[in-house]
Formats: structure tokens, sequence, C-alpha cells
């Protein structure tokens, strides 16, 4: 096990490498952020090379991306270009409404899909697995930003139940502020959690133990917890740790549609004002978060079935 953890530390290291080396030279391509600060007052040639100096922008590349990489392991990604903060701080104080969003959503997935996923293998064939078929399909079919629209359009224009922008105020008003975006974002994740949940049943109830278990005389109730459903959750949290990574990344599209004040807005208007370096310092931290957390599900594997061993 614990040659396992190295190697993957190993292995998440050199991702991490590849993710910082990627989003600086494609931030590149877009363009000269000093062009961009001085785009009002009509600067001369001077001052757009007195300010590239200032920025350090006027080294080589692989100069600026080591220098970037040095930095970074200390939690320094310079200061934003826009902000005049530190860009560390500037994604962090960000991070706690993102990370309260992918969460709720995250929760709101599996409140739905371990219960609904449950019942559609118990009843197999009948009204509620039809049903439950039917709205794990929808969940996956609709795009979260457009069922964030309907949301919008439903709950908070038609009927005035709930905010539609923000974060609140309070913990009443900021739970309340949560729902939409949580729903919107957690749908999808709903639907393929209940589709996943629902064979993964399907196929441990009709093993040899189940059978035993039932022969033995238990209660239908403690079939399906104590021995069903353990084994039927292995596959559901491999893709629940996976889906980490898709949940940050469609909490981008969800903060822009709710204007919540996460990190995922944060890019979108650094990436839209060239801030080169609340840009690389969000997407390295998020990185980070996502092989972090790939990690921990790997581990948690053997926890759920004592059969898996790691060489």
């Amino acid at each position: 096990m614990t040659r396992y953890i190295i190697r993957r530390l190993l292995y998440s290291i050199i991702v991490l490498f590849g993710v910082t080396l990627l989003v600086f030279f494609t931030l590149r391509l877009s363009g000269d952020p000093v062009q961009l600060l001085l785009r009002e007052g009509n600067p001369t040639p001077e001052d757009i090379e007195a300010l590239r100096e200032a920025l350090r922008l006027d080294r080589p590349l692989y100069q600026q991306y080591f220098s970037f990489i040095g930095n970074a392991v200390t939690g320094d990604f310079g200061k934003s270009l826009r902000y005049k903060t530190p860009a560390f701080n500037e994604v962090m104080s960000r991070m706690p409404a993102t990370i309260t969003l992918a969460v709720a959503a995250y929760l709101f997935a599996l409140l739905v899909a371990i219960p609904t996923g449950i019942l559609s293998a118990v009843r197999r064939g009948g009204f509620t697995d039809f049903a439950s078929r039917l709205v794990s399909l929808a969940g996956l079919s609709i795009p979260s930003f457009w069922l964030g629209l309907m949301l919008i359009l439903v709950f908070g224009v038609k009927l005035k139940w709930l905010p539609v922008s923000g974060r609140g105020e309070g913990f009443a008003g900021r739970l309340e502020a949560l729902v939409l975006p949580a729903v919107s974002l957690g749908m999808i994740y709903a639907g393929t959690l209940t589709r996943l949940l629902r064979s993964s049943m399907l196929e441990v109830l009709n093993t040899d133990y189940i059978r035993t278990a039932r022969s033995k005389g238990l209660q239908e109730r403690l079939v399906l917890t104590r021995h069903a459903l353990r084994n039927a959750l292995i596959p559901v949290v491999t893709l629940a740790g996976l889906q980490i990574g898709f949940l940050l990344g469609g909490a981008v599209v969800i903060e822009v549609v709710f204007s919540w004040p996460g990190v995922g807005r944060l890019v979108v208007d650094s990436i839209n004002n060239r801030d080169y370096p609340v840009v690389q310092a969000a997407v390295t931290i998020l990185a980070v978060v996502l092989i972090a957390s790939s990690l921990i599900v790997d581990i948690l594997y053997s926890v759920i079935d004592p059969r898996i061993r790691y060489s």
C-alpha cells in the first residue's frame, strides 16, 4: 500500500507539471496583458516596455515558466494584474464559495442517486424503475446551464421562491441562494450515479452470496443494506471520485449563470482580462485538489472492499 501511494504521488507530480505547462503556454497565446493594462491613455512604446520589464514579461518564455514553477512551490503566483493583490489570495478568497457549491451539488446527487438506484434495481421492470430511468436520462441529457436558466425562470422569476444570483446573507439566505445552483450542477451527476448504481445493484443481487443470505431468512432490508449495497457502491465510489473534477469544471458555467462568487467566475473574468497570475494560480490549485481527491478515493477502495489489495 505504501509503495502504491508513493507511485501515485510521483505520477501526480508529473500530471501537475503537465497541467502547469499547458496552462502557462496556452495563456500566452491570447495576447499581451501589457497592452490591455495600458489600453487607456495612449501609452508610448517606452511606457509599454517599462511595464513589461516591471512585470518580468520581457524575459524568454522558458525563463518565465521556470520562475513561475519555483515561486508556485512556495505559494507565490505573483500579483494579480487587475486587482493588484497576490493571485493566491484572490483564488483562496473565492475557494470557499466554490467548495460549498461543489459539496452541495455532490450531496444532492448522492441523496437522489442512492435511493433511486436501489429502488430501481429492487423493483426492476415496474413503474418505479421506469420513472427513475426516465428521470436519470433527463438529468444526463439536459445541459446544466439550460437547467439553471429554467430554474431561474420558474422558481426565481415566476414563483419568486428563491434568489437567482449572489451568495445571500446569513445562514438562511445563503442556504436559499445555494439551492438552485446546487440542483443545476448536481442533476447530471445524479443521473449518472443512478444508472450506475442500478446496474451494479442488479449484478450484485444475482450473486450466490445474496441468494445464500436470503435463504438463511435474513430480512430483505438487511440483505440490501449490509450485503448488496456495500459491494454495489464500489463502482459508484470510483465514478464519484472521478466526478469531483467534473463538478469543479461544471461549477465554472454555473457560477457564471448564477453570479456565484467562486473560483470559476474569477477564472472567466481573469481570462477576459488576461490576468495571467490569477488564471495560473486558480488552475494549479484546482489541479492539486483534483489529484488529491483522486488519490483519496483510491485509498478508500480498500476500506469499502477489503478484498482489494494494491501492489
